[in-house]
């Protein structure tokens, strides 16, 4: 891994969104008609971005090399219908350019999404994954990460099939 990882400005928000987008419709994109994909990224607007960098309640960490936005994790707070049993945080988002899989980065990113979570009180970390992204699945499972639920993610007007999982910590 030779990329370097750090917090997120409001300056991040443009490189954010692109890849955000570009990941989202390079993993995803298949699955939704053009209308739903659309929708569904034209709600992640570059004022959104920033607030939540802004904002104390979420976490961001990225990932570059050479220069070039190549991974971000966001953590925010309780959005997913759960009931946690005391504290707990969200991870939103991790994503992560398709050149840099199996090069040790995720993993990177996962310790600073548990450590950050610790951190910050949090007893239980949650997060929801498409039922049919085995990779992520298992990547998660490794961490000790249990499903405890499903959960309706809505892109557009098409209904997914999300795991919900959870992390005690």
């Amino acid at each position: 891994m030779s990329a370097t990882l750090r917090p997120a400005s409001a300056a991040d928000a443009p490189a954010i969104a692109a890849l955000m987008r570009d990941c989202f419709t390079a993993t995803f994109g298949h699955l939704y008609a053009p209308e739903d994909l659309a929708a569904f990224l034209d709600g992640l607007t570059l004022e959104r971005w920033r607030a939540e960098i802004a904002d104390a309640a979420f976490a961001f960490l990225l990932a570059e090399e050479d220069g070039r936005l190549v991974g971000f994790a966001k953590l925010g707070p309780h959005s997913l219908p759960v009931t946690p049993t005391g504290p707990m945080i969200e991870l939103r988002q991790l994503y992560l350019a398709a050149d840099q899989h199996g090069r040790g980065l995720a993993q990177a990113m996962m310790d600073w999404v548990i450590a950050t979570a610790r951190q910050r009180g949090a007893g239980e970390l949650f997060l929801s994954v498409y039922v049919d992204n085995h990779r992520a699945r298992r990547f998660y499972e490794r961490y000790g990460f249990a499903t405890v639920g499903l959960y309706d993610f809505m892109v557009g007007n098409h209904r997914d099939e999300d795991d919900l999982m959870r992390l005690a910590l």
